[in-house]
């Protein structure tokens, strides 16, 4: 176990009203899909570790691929970005949490989602100097591929999905 900083930079109680209003964003931006608003969120030097991705460096790169990313599918289709739990650790400044990314409904009431781990390293201000998202892509494209099918099935699949799930989506269709 590594050894806690005596003097803390935040303290739990910070980090949680931190993670708040962070949260509230993302709600606001899964509605509005303004993600420069979810970028504005970082340091202008932040780091932001996609596993899949690779390393995004400044809140400006971070812009141009949460932008690209998020209005493409699968991303275009998720309806939210919820925290199903969190801890705060002021020794390091982080928040680690688990992050739902639900799909929206493909005309049946199915619930398609797959989540992450999240964790963020504050900064102070309510920015954020790190993000780091820990999946599995294996499971997130299963998701998708899942979606696809019931929608098309449904009859309701729309062009950037039916393009996924015949170009990107077979890699991913484990039936």
């Amino acid at each position: 176990m590594a050894p806690t900083s005596p003097d803390p930079r935040f303290t739990a109680e910070e980090l949680d009203e931190a993670f708040a209003g962070f949260q509230a964003t993302v709600a606001e931006v899964a509605q509005t899909r303004d993600w420069d608003k979810w970028a504005d969120q970082f340091t202008v030097d932040a780091d932001y570790v996609e596993h899949a991705m690779g390393i995004m460096k400044g809140r400006e790169e971070i812009r141009r691929w949460v932008t690209k990313t998020m209005h493409a599918f699968p991303g275009s289709h998720m309806t939210g970005y919820p925290s199903l739990w969190h801890v705060v650790d002021p020794s390091t400044s982080r928040v680690i949490c688990e992050i739902d990314n639900p799909m929206r409904d493909p005309g049946d009431g199915s619930v398609i989602t797959a989540t992450n781990i999240t964790i963020l390293t504050y900064a102070g201000d309510g920015l954020w100097s790190k993000e780091e998202d820990v999946y599995n892509p294996l499971l997130f494209g299963q998701a998708a591929m899942k979606w696809c099918r019931k929608a098309a099935e449904l009859g309701t699949i729309d062009e950037p999905a039916q393009q996924w799930m015949d170009t990107v989506g077979p890699m991913f269709d484990r039936r």
